[in-house]
């Protein structure tokens, strides 16, 4: 060896440098090393295995897995088991055995999401009842927290009742079934409802099994609707029809019942497997006609109020219950038609009369044209014949005009009494709806409830005069209004009337026909007084002219003489025409 050179210790223990003299030997050493090893898990990143509480705090929880630390877990990876208690089995997720301060990292979260799926379809397949956290509410229903799944709760699976409040189950913890998972998406749905309808099964069999009609029975009011009212009768669920809820009438169920209100119900009917069961609420009241005033009687006055109004007429609510009708005829003595909505309103409170009374058949009609005096009383006295009166027009027939008098008084006036000498296809061309027009009568039948009255008859007949006036062979200057298809029309310039000319009579002297709005002579050739008819002809004009020359006389002296004919006829009427006259003046004023 040379001179400063340094040579090792083959034997050295270097384990042992710096320590104090073990007491153990390596023999008793790696037994002891042994001994422990048995004694802690051998564990691994990332796997999940089995633990125990050993400490639960409101921060955290603290896990024995059997290893040579424990783990700490935060509080809120078990907000869906508010339960959990110290001593309770748990499977973790190992996240590290051991972080850089030695401690033992756990996921209790992680380690339900790695198995949830398992247990999901296990739970699925085998109708396993299995808890879950309410975590939040969503649309249509809740968020659910399962195994460390979010699942959707729908609200019409919370209960077997209508949920009108879903907030009241957030932050719950409940019982649920897995009813539909969709791998696709990773959804899950459950549901509370069947568990609480698997249990309701057994005691619906139960009530279903002793029903019988006319058994009284409380139930709570679970739905209400526009036509009726559900009864949940502990599981078994009837309805009450609106008809069946107040022997009076109601607009809406909602005024005689509320949701979950107790009440007591009848049944009344159900089917064979007594799976529709109809309840009756005022049957458990006495029908309101067997307490009706045992001495009401037809003629007493009665006051109620109008519940339902229709054309023909309008129901009325005397009492709760009892209801009669006044049909649209009781309502006025008028004739002409009318519905019922021109008299009364839903709701008026009105007074009638009873006119029909049958108890048996719950039966009652009314009227409110009795409590005024019939008009048709005093007709005679009021409206005598030959009176002269205004009148409202009120209808139209082909055959007349019906006008009305005053309430409850109406006459028709016939089309041929509407005027002497204006030829009318139909009433409404003489007159419209509404207008007021002097009429006259001219017969009454109180009876039947009748008059006939008159419109012409208020002026002369005027034909009397047109008589002496339009004698056969007189001839009068007309203007052609009108083509027919046998003839033609024309209206005297002097008086307004109207004549017909036949085809054959209207040739003209150079062989052409008259034509519209042609003024010229015409010769009468009938007078039909009755039937307010006159005929007359142009061509017998020339014709006669032609006549009067053959027999000796010019031409002018003819015309002459036809002129000192009609001055001749006319002389012995002129006392009329003057009457003629002031009746025509009159007739153009109007």
């Amino acid at each position: 060896m040379s001179k400063g050179q340094v040579t090792g210790i083959e034997d050295f223990n270097w384990d042992g440098l710096g320590k104090n003299d073990e007491i153990y030997t390596a023999e008793q050493k790696a037994e002891l090393e042994a001994a422990y090893g048995d004694t802690v898990n051998s564990i691994a990143a990332h796997e999940v295995i089995e633990g125990s509480i050993v400490t639960k705090t409101k921060r955290e929880v603290v896990v024995n897995i059997g290893y040579k630390s424990e783990g700490v877990i935060s509080i809120s990876e078990f907000r869906y088991d508010p339960d959990l208690k110290e001593g309770d089995k748990i499977e973790v997720y190992v996240e590290n055995p051991e972080d850089k301060s030695g401690q033992l990292v756990l996921s209790h979260q992680k380690a339900r999401a790695l198995t949830a799926w398992n247990k999901v379809n296990t739970a699925l397949e085998e109708e396993q009842i299995i808890k879950g956290y309410v975590k939040c509410r969503t649309k249509g229903g809740l968020i659910v927290d399962v195994f460390g799944i979010e699942a959707f709760l729908p609200g019409s699976q919370i209960d077997v009742k209508p949920i009108r409040d879903y907030d009241v189950y957030v932050g719950k913890t409940m019982e649920f079934k897995v009813v539909k998972i969709n791998h696709e998406f990773k959804n899950v749905v459950v549901s509370h409802k069947a568990l609480i309808e698997a249990e309701l099964e057994l005691q619906k069999k139960e009530i279903i099994g002793k029903l019988e009609k006319g058994q009284v029975l409380e139930g709570t009011v679970k739905n209400v609707t526009s036509y009726g009212v559900f009864i949940d009768l502990g599981g078994v669920d009837g309805l009450i029809h609106i008809t069946d809820l107040s022997w009076g009438r109601i607009n809406h169920p909602e005024e005689v019942v509320q949701l979950d209100q107790k009440l007591n119900v009848v049944i009344l009917d159900f089917d064979d497997d007594k799976k529709r069961i109809a309840l009756g609420l005022k049957q458990l009241e006495a029908h309101p006609w067997d307490s009706l005033d045992a001495e009401l009687k037809v003629g007493d006055k009665v006051k109620g109020k109008v519940v339902v109004l229709a054309d023909y007429g309008a129901f009325i609510e005397i009492a709760p219950g009892v209801e009669g009708l006044i049909h649209v005829s009781e309502m006025s003595w008028s004739q002409h038609l009318r519905s019922a909505q021109d008299f009364l309103s839903i709701g008026d409170e009105v007074e009638a009369e009873v006119l029909t009374l049958d108890r048996e058949e719950r039966k009652m009609s009314l009227g409110i044209k009795q409590l005024v005096e019939d008009p048709w009383a005093e007709v005679a006295a009021k409206y005598s014949v030959d009176s002269k009166h205004k009148a409202t027009v009120r209808n139209f027939t082909n055959f007349g005009i019906f006008v009305e008098l005053e309430e409850g008084i109406d006459g028709l006036i016939h089309i041929s009494d509407l005027s002497w000498n204006k030829k009318i296809k139909h009433p409404s061309e003489f007159a419209s709806l509404g207008q007021e027009m002097e009429v006259i009568v001219l017969e009454i039948d109180a009876e039947n409830r009748k008059l006939s009255l008159g419109h012409k008859q208020l002026e002369e007949n005027p034909w009397d005069v047109f008589e002496t006036v339009f004698t056969e062979g007189s001839v009068h200057d007309a203007t052609v209004i009108g083509k027919q298809d046998k003839g033609f029309l024309i209206n005297t310039a002097e008086y307004g009337v109207e004549a017909f000319i036949p085809k054959n009579h209207s040739v003209k002297e150079d062989g052409s026909s008259i034509a519209v709005e042609e003024k010229l002579p015409f010769m009468i050739i009938e007078f039909n007084k009755d039937a307010k008819k006159i005929i007359a002809s142009h061509t017998k004009t020339f014709k006669q002219e032609v006549e009067g020359e053959k027999k000796g006389g010019a031409k002018g002296n003819t015309k002459s003489a036809i002129k000192n004919l009609n001055a001749s006829q006319e002389k012995s009427t002129l006392g009329d025409l003057d009457a003629l006259a002031k009746l025509k003046s009159e007739m153009e004023g109007k």
